[in-house]
């Protein structure tokens, strides 16, 4: 028979094992029993604020403000919008020094990368430097992470860029399609800054760990192959991302569109940087080798292109970078016209994987740390730089895992490592970017192959593998979805799988048969515990989940086909006849009218076959809704037991001395 193991809600019967050694027993030698309490009896409007408090101020936030004079109310109001108010009193030079080597590391990293997504995007690669100079300084007044480098990322620059061109060619409509862009990345930060203030970060929890892995895999698959385009030299490309008419392009290409200079360039360089990441990571001292490597390979190449002026061969080069630091763009975001219903929906998805992304690298690093972060805090910080962005001419900009783990490693201290590579930029924005005419489009190539390479985790996928294989199958979902079909598609399955993994566990729940522990009054999972006995004549079922509409009616025939098969059993056997059913309802958070009418149902079935219903030890919120809807009257109270233990040595103390 199959069997699951879960063992929640059951310590209480190991504490009342416990507590029964030491308590006094009474005068006949029995211990005292206990009844299953009933809770007080609340308003409805209590209970709706204790639903409501649980749902979105889980954290209790308002409690630093209790019993506090206003002024410091209002300090603590600033502190929580403006956490450098709070840090800052303690900054120290000590601190500065660790966040301005990592500034420098990090700069470095982020300019060839930045210059490499803006094209990802569709965008002029000015646009992606801007992006590391307003939301960085942004975040550093405003987030709660210490560790978390802030600029443009591959996925979303290839999500943002695969969105807009769907909309408009940017060949063909340049103005249009940078206005879109911001007015894109406008909606992406109201997005993340509305999730923030309402606490609705819950939201993105609904895309699973699983799906997310395997999104990231094959959006780093996707992001590689575009990057074919630069790195052979092909001047004729495809625009779309899937991976077979990449393919298809590339093998067009391969007789007449390939330039060997190109390809020579490229491939010297991104084995250059690929053994910088091993050396790095082989010797965690030296991982500045990988930081400034791109930037080495970058000044490298576009000499090189410079004194044989390689572009007169072929070799296709960056050309102009745009010198200055961000132009106002508040009045390029269009607010009204068709123009600004597909912002909104590009911007939403953007924003969102922005979020999820720039979420979880927080959290990574705050955890290596032993710190905390403000989940909805962090969301109205990244929603505030990305709507700032938007007015000063950039694109959507998050966390970056590759920075950040750059910028945990040169050893930053706080977000201030931030405003430093902001620095750095704003001074290549003014001084540097004339420079960069003669790069090629190839190194740009490497740089961003080599980068998202790390973003495919087969690691954790394997674990994944061995450990649910569901959640496996949305991991391959997404990843698939992504390399055979579209960045937008592939999120859409990933969400698709996650949430259909959430209504097949809650439309689902697991049931399990007790049995008990020889020599205790302790009941458990017989799969879990191979020694646990059945009891003659009594069937225990454990429910480990909720009871609502969405599975009522399961958990009823589940319960009557664990029945039939224990009827099945004592047939064959030739064992005593089951008279009572035990339900352990120990797991059972709560239930609702049709749990409850599932339950009548079970009830009457089981009066039919003369067997009796006895419920263990159920919650608070259970016991009073089964009272309120005087289903503890139609099955007695006296049926109605705190453990297991007690349900069977009161109905069938022979059955448990035979056991």
């Amino acid at each position: 028979m199959p069997r699951t193991v879960s063992d929640g809600g059951e310590a209480l019967d190991a504490e009342i094992a416990s507590r029964t050694s030491s308590h006094r027993r009474t005068d006949n030698g029995h211990q005292p029993g206990y009844k299953v309490g009933f809770p007080p009896k609340k308003r409805l409007i209590d209970e709706f604020t204790d639903a409501v408090k649980e749902t979105f101020f889980a954290d209790d936030p308002l409690r630093e403000y209790r019993d506090q004079p206003r002024y410091k109310k209002v300090l603590l109001g600033l502190q929580h919008i403006f956490p450098v108010l709070d840090w800052g009193r303690h900054y120290t030079f000590r601190k500065f020094r660790g966040d301005f080597i990592s500034g420098l590391t990090i700069a470095s990293l982020c300019i060839p990368q930045d210059i490499g997504y803006s094209k990802l995007a569709g965008l002029l690669p000015q646009y992606g430097l801007y992006s590391s100079f307003v939301p960085p300084l942004i975040y550093a007044l405003m987030g709660s992470s210490r560790d978390i480098a802030i600029g443009p990322v591959a996925v979303v620059s290839l999500l943002l860029g695969t969105l807009l061109q769907n909309e408009i060619d940017p060949n063909k409509n340049r103005d249009e399609y940078t206005r879109l862009a911001f007015t894109a990345t406008f909606f992406a930060g109201v997005t993340q800054a509305a999730l923030g203030f309402f606490r609705l970060g819950f939201i993105i929890e609904f895309l699973s760990h699983a799906a997310i892995i395997g999104f990231m895999a094959g959006a780093a698959i996707t992001i590689a192959l575009q990057q074919l385009k630069g790195f052979l030299g092909i001047a004729n490309f495809t625009k779309k991302t899937d991976i077979i008419s990449v393919m298809k392009s590339v093998w067009e290409n391969v007789h007449h569109g390939w330039n060997w200079q190109t390809i020579l360039i490229g491939a010297s360089f991104l084995a250059f940087l690929l053994v910088a990441k091993y050396i790095a990571k082989k010797n965690k001292k030296l991982f500045w080798v990988a930081a400034i490597a791109p930037l080495i390979s970058v000044i490298i190449s576009t000499f090189f292109v410079y004194i044989t002026r390689a572009d007169k061969h072929g070799v296709v080069i960056v050309k102009y970078i745009k010198r200055g630091i961000n132009p106002p763009s508040a009045n390029l975001i269009y607010f009204t016209g068709p123009y600004l219903t597909k912002g909104f929906r590009i911007g939403v998805v953007a924003g969102m994987i922005g979020l999820t992304e720039a979420i979880a690298i927080g959290r990574t690093f705050a955890g290596m740390k032993d710190y905390q972060i403000d989940g909805n805090k962090e969301m109205i910080a990244l929603g505030t730089m990305n709507i700032v962005g938007s007015m000063t001419s950039c694109y959507v900009a998050t966390g970056s895992f590759s920075r950040s783990a750059v910028n945990y490693m040169a050893g930053c201290q706080t977000a201030v490592s931030n405003i430093v590579m902001s620095m750095v930029v704003m001074l290549t924005l003014e001084l540097i970017t004339p420079l960069f005419k003669y790069t090629p489009n190839a190194i740009l190539a490497s740089i961003i192959i080599s980068a998202v390479l790390g973003l495919i985790d087969y690691h954790t996928a394997y674990l994944i593998w061995k450990v649910d294989k569901l959640d496996f199958l949305a991991c391959l979902g997404a990843f698939f979805g992504v390399i055979f079909s579209s960045v937008e598609y592939g999120l859409l399955i990933a969400v698709a799988i996650s949430l259909a993994k959430i209504l097949l566990q809650v439309t689902r729940p697991r049931t399990v048969l007790l049995g008990n522990l020889p020599r205790t009054t302790i009941y458990r999972n017989i799969d879990q515990y191979p020694e646990a006995t059945l009891v003659p004549g009594v069937v225990i079922v454990r429910v480990d989940s909720a009871i609502y509409f969405t599975n009522s009616n399961y958990v009823k025939d589940r319960i009557l086909r664990w029945l039939r098969d224990e009827e099945e059993r004592q047939q064959e056997q030739k064992l005593q006849k089951t008279e009572f059913l035990i339900v352990e309802l120990s797991p059972v958070i709560d239930i609702d009218t049709s749990g409850i009418h599932a339950l009548e149902d079970l009830l009457r079935a089981l009066e039919k076959r003369e067997i009796q219903l006895i419920l263990a030890n159920p919650g608070p919120a259970v016991i009073q809704k089964l009272r309120l809807a005087k289903f503890t009257e139609l099955i007695g109270e006296d049926k109605i037991l705190l453990t297991v233990g007690d349900a069977v040595k009161k109905f069938a103390p022979k059955a448990v001395e035979s056991v």
